[in-house]
């Protein structure tokens, strides 16, 4: 159990929902209605506009927790936290006091930003141009994540000039049509699939100029990599919880161990502490890190950006730390698990197998590899880490 970032009812809900539809297939739209009631949503908002003011430590915490329950529904929510960063770090003034009120109303944000299929990664072909006074859009997104689930959908366009775009858009606008097509062997119902935009209309208080786009560091990058170690983390803590759970109620010891109960097996025992001790380690790393961008946001000058690029560098770099050992502890206590079970362990019946597909799912993202290349090049060298989304 989580011990206080989220309800303990909406924890239990969630948890308790979240093997069956994982394996149905069925995307998860009851348990992401209970977290919107439950106002996590505007958890980040400034309390000046209505939400909660929660620190980014803060909200990882619930990260973490809402990733344990349900890592599907977890990262469903990526999207929509990660628009609210957008607005706290690069909106306008006039965005905020658009769009915070309609996230302290209980409204969600997915995401139609990635394409597949064009010619180099991170190409943008979907396109925005001026229409009758107001704007067109036109297009094909994958990894729409989050989106059948959300009020309205944030969509990267380029516009005449060939500048990214950004483009707020409700769900139900004429012309926006969502495909659950995602068939990936994990994160199954993160409804992760395709939108089309064929001639949807948009207007001028939904167009801003994305600066994420600008060459320079910002802590969006970090932000967003650091959700991912916290899915992977909270993913870790449900396979723990697991081999806890199976080992006492379910597994039977080997012939030869000796012991009359499987948790009496010093080799079961010394599995569940090892990585029992791999996921503490991630989780700590996780909220030592979010930490770590509170403390860099907090150097900002009156500009908003004088005397951020070296602590958030320095962040980037500890994000990229963080995701080596929460991906490791995902990985390794979502197969392990197996260990304390044995072959019976293995039966579709329990379920078990969701934790490693979602965990090597989600390590698949951002290859874990360069992370760590990174990291070295960074303490060898000094070489600030690439001004992408990837770090």
């Amino acid at each position: 159990m989580p011990s206080s970032a989220i309800p303990p009812d909406l924890y239990a809900q969630l948890r308790a929902d979240a093997a069956e539809l994982e394996e149905r297939r069925e995307l998860p739209y009851k348990s992401v209605e209970l977290v919107r009631s439950s106002g996590l949503g505007a958890f980040r908002v400034p309390q000046a506009h209505g939400g909660q003011g929660g620190s980014l430590a803060e909200l990882f915490r619930v990260v973490v927790d809402l990733a344990e329950a349900d890592s599907n529904v977890a990262q469903a929510l990526r999207p929509h936290f990660g628009f609210v960063e957008l607005l706290l770090s690069q909106g306008t003034e006039a965005e905020r006091e658009r769009w915070f009120p309609v996230v302290e109303g209980g409204a969600l944000f997915g995401n139609a930003a990635s394409e597949r299929g064009t010619g180099r990664p991170g190409e943008i072909r979907t396109r925005i141009t001026p229409d009758e006074g107001d704007f067109r859009v036109d297009g094909t997104k994958f990894y729409s994540t989050g989106s059948l689930f959300a009020d309205y959908v944030v969509v990267i366009a380029l516009d005449d000039e060939e500048r990214r775009v950004r483009v707020v858009l409700p769900r139900t606008r004429k012309g926006l049509e969502l495909y659950d097509d995602w068939d990936a062997l994990g994160q199954r119902t993160t409804a992760s699939g395709t939108t089309r935009l064929r001639g949807v209309r948009a207007f001028a208080d939904e167009v801003a100029v994305d600066a994420t786009g600008q060459q320079r560091r910002t802590h969006l990058g970090p932000y967003y990599q650091l959700y991912l170690a916290a899915v992977h983390t909270g993913i870790a803590k449900a396979a723990v919880a697991d081999a806890v759970t199976y080992a006492r109620d379910k597994a039977r010891p080997v012939q030869h161990a000796g012991v009359d109960r499987a948790v009496d097996d010093p080799l079961i025992q010394h599995t569940v502490g090892e990585i029992a001790a791999l996921t503490y380690a991630a989780e700590a790393a996780v909220l030592r890190a979010a930490q770590d961008i509170d403390a860099a946001l907090t150097e900002r000058g009156d500009d908003g950006t004088a005397g951020l690029e070296a602590p958030l560098h320095a962040a980037a770099v500890q994000v990229s730390q963080t995701q080596v050992i929460a991906a490791r502890a995902a990985l390794d206590a979502s197969e392990r698990l197996y260990d304390v079970g044995g072959a019976s362990a293995t039966l579709r019946e329990h379920r078990l197998d969701r934790h490693w597909r979602n965990a090597r799912t989600l390590a698949s993202h951002n290859p874990i590899a360069h992370k760590a290349r990174v990291t070295g090049d960074w303490l060898l060298n000094g070489t600030p880490p690439p001004l992408n989304g990837f770090f």
